[in-house]
């Protein structure tokens, strides 16, 4: 019998090697290596069946085979609803409210179909408190209290759910392999099986995954190439709302995200979420402005706001929250070089309200609005909301999905919209709001600020 080898495997990328390194080579972390043991593979054999090739126009598929959860913002960034035979990775932070979406979807599920959640981190009774909490109640909903990959898999095929959940990835290991639940190649063996799981039997499975402190998911990145769709649940400890976004999706859109409110008794959907980031507005201050951003087909007014006041230091502080650093110092220097704003003895803090982030640019003409108006400490007027992408030229560039977004803004009260001149020319008249179209980042300012 061939005997067991000592190997050092990096728990960040998966690089093995034979001796214990400080560094890893393939991704350069720092003390990733650990002890595993690398032995012949002991477990039983899923039974193979050979399928028989099919030509493309043969095989049947519908968007009505998707399985809606009752959660139209989760449905919404699953693409329609759940595929059969999906694996689904759920990410984010600790105690974002993971397990709690989950819960409250499978409730839904299972109204008309037996559902098996598989827990390895609380006992049933935990999960039933906060079942009870947040109001699920479903009979069907069957709870399983197991670590073993291999227990796991013979209860699914004993109680045989329609949809399976796992809670979480890191604490399931199978007897195959000899090393801790939670390491590489546990993560990497257990996900592997369940995948093939799924795709034999149409049973779609969601797995929930511990992140690291940078953000990731916890474990080798083969895990987010294996699943169908992998999910981040994204958001501030300080604030209730909660963002569930797609950063890969084989079956929809990547671009669609869900908003959620967390409260005493679970997850509530929003259904307006610009009326929300709205809400709590300030009138008449400084620094303050509305712009819109587009993600997936849903337009969202959010609000923007600057400080600029002297440095106390020989280099100016540039502080940005929700938007991309570099991008703001790029803008910064659009409004010197172009507007004539002297900005280099100014600190500088920008900051997106409510905890989203917004990676769009047509967002660009909203900052430097925010930041003049502080700068200049003239309000800027509150039933205006701004647009536009803005070039090193100090020119205004054209966005797409402009109509959307005006309606939006004339939905929520705006009577006034600054967008590109180009996006202007072809933009039909928009009942209630006055539409105006501008070529520069001067004739901007001075439209906002005359």
């Amino acid at each position: 019998m061939p005997k067991d080898k000592i190997i050092f495997a990096c728990q960040v990328c998966g690089h093995q090697a034979p001796k214990w390194l400080g560094k890893c080579p393939d991704c350069g972390g720092w003390n990733t290596l650990v002890e595993e043991v690398l032995s012949p593979a002991r477990g039983r054999v899923p039974d193979l069946k050979k399928d028989k090739p099919h030509s493309i126009h043969e095989i049947e598929s519908s968007d009505d085979d998707r399985i809606l959860t009752g959660i139209e913002e989760l449905d919404r960034v699953l693409g329609g609803g759940i595929v059969p035979g999906s694996v689904i990775l759920v990410g984010g932070d600790p105690g974002i409210g993971k397990s709690t979406l989950l819960l409250q979807a499978i409730d839904g599920i299972s109204r008309n179909r037996k559902v098996l959640y598989v827990s390895g981190e609380e006992s049933p009774k935990q999960i039933k408190l906060r079942g009870m909490r947040i109001g699920v109640t479903s009979k069907d909903l069957i709870i399983l209290s197991e670590t073993s990959l291999d227990l796991i898999l013979q209860s699914i095929d004993e109680i045989k759910p329609k949809v399976l959940v796992i809670d979480s990835i890191q604490t399931v290991f199978t007897s195959d392999l000899p090393s801790a639940p939670g390491s590489i190649g546990q993560v990497r063996e257990s996900s592997g099986r369940l995948m093939f799981y799924a795709k034999r039997t149409g049973i779609p499975i969601f797995i929930i995954g511990h992140v690291t402190k940078d953000g990731s998911i916890a474990g080798p990145r083969v895990l987010e190439h294996i699943v169908d769709t992998v999910l981040y649940f994204e958001g501030d400890t300080g604030h209730t709302f909660r963002i569930l976004r797609a950063v890969k999706n084989r079956f929809g859109s990547t671009n669609e995200i869900g908003v959620f409110e967390m409260k005493d008794s679970g997850l509530t959907e929003v259904k307006n979420p610009s009326e929300i980031f709205l809400a709590e507005r300030p009138h008449n201050v400084t620094g303050s402005v509305v712009v819109s951003s587009m993600e997936g087909t849903r337009p969202i007014l959010i609000e923007l706001q600057a400080l600029v006041s002297p440095t106390n230091f020989g280099v100016p502080r540039r502080t940005s929250i929700g938007v991309d650093y570099n991008r703001v110092s790029l803008l910064l220097a659009v409004l010197e070089k172009r507007a004539g704003l002297h900005l280099m003895g100014q600190d500088v803090f920008l900051n997106v309200v409510g905890g989203i982030r917004i990676d769009e640019p047509a967002i660009d003409l909203g900052i430097l609005a925010a930041v003049t108006s502080s700068f200049k400490e003239i309000p800027i007027d509150p039933r205006t909301f701004v647009i536009g992408e803005v070039g090193l030229a100090g020119e205004i560039r054209a966005i797409s999905q402009i109509e959307a977004r005006i309606k939006e803004g004339a939905k929520l009260g705006f009577k006034r919209v600054i967008i590109p001149i180009n996006n202007a020319k072809k933009t039909s008249k928009v009942k209630d709001i006055e539409v105006i179209g501008v070529a520069s980042v001067d004739e901007t300012l001075e439209i906002l600020f005359r």
